[in-house]
C-alpha cells in the first residue's frame, strides 16, 4: 500500500517541472523581446570618441578601452531601485573584466563618490547629472548594461541582471 501514494506523487513532480520549465521559458522570452524593444534607439554607429572624465578626475576613452578586450558600460542611479540589485554584480564583474558606469541624474560628484564608498562599489563612474550622455545613447530606462567591443555596441539589456547573465555576456563578447 505505501507505493500508491509514490505513483501519484510522481506524476505531480513532473507537472510541476514542466510547470516551472515553461514559466521559465516564457519569463526569457518576455525578457528578451523587452530588450529587443528597448535596445531599438540605441545607435549602432561607433561610440563617440570623446574623452570622458570619471568623478575621481580619471580620463576615460571607450573606444581606446574597449579596442583591446570588451567593455562593460552600466547606466544607473542612485535613486534607481532595480540599481541597487545591479550594482553589487557589476562591482564583482570589475574584479575581472573592463567596466565603466555612468550616473545618472545622481547629484554632484561628491555626493556620487560618498554613495560609492558607502556600499563598497570600486568600478569607474562618469557623472551625467543632467541625462544628456543617456540622451546620446538612446537610453530609455535604467539600469541599462551595454558592452562595446572595438568601439561599437555589441549588445544591449535593460532591467535587472545577474551576476552568471554579465559574465555570459561578457564572455561571448570576448
Amino acid at each position: 500500500m505505501p507505493k500508491q501514494p509514490e505513483k501519484t506523487a510522481k506524476p505531480k513532480v513532473r507537472r510541476w517541472l514542466k510547470e516551472i520549465l515553461w514559466m521559465t521559458a516564457i519569463v526569457i522570452a518576455v525578457s528578451v523581446a523587452m530588450d529587443v524593444w528597448r535596445s531599438r534607439t540605441i545607435p549602432s554607429d561607433p561610440v563617440p570618441a570623446v574623452p570622458l572624465q570619471s568623478t575621481l578626475g580619471e580620463s576615460i576613452d571607450l573606444v581606446d578601452l574597449s579596442s583591446e578586450k570588451p567593455v562593460l558600460v552600466y547606466f544607473w542611479g542612485s535613486w534607481c531601485q532595480v540599481c541597487r540589485f545591479v550594482s553589487p554584480s557589476i562591482n564583482w564583474l570589475n574584479n575581472s573584466h573592463a567596466v565603466v558606469s555612468v550616473a545618472v541624474s545622481s547629484g554632484d560628484d561628491r555626493r556620487i563618490n560618498g554613495y560609492m564608498n558607502h556600499h563598497g562599489y570600486r568600478f569607474p563612474v562618469i557623472n551625467d547629472n543632467r541625462g544628456q550622455l543617456m540622451q546620446a545613447w538612446g537610453i530609455t530606462a535604467l539600469p541599462t548594461v551595454a558592452i562595446i567591443k572595438n568601439g561599437k555596441v555589441q549588445t544591449v539589456t535593460t532591467g535587472f541582471s545577474s551576476p552568471p547573465g554579465l559574465w555570459l555576456r561578457m564572455a561571448v563578447n570576448q
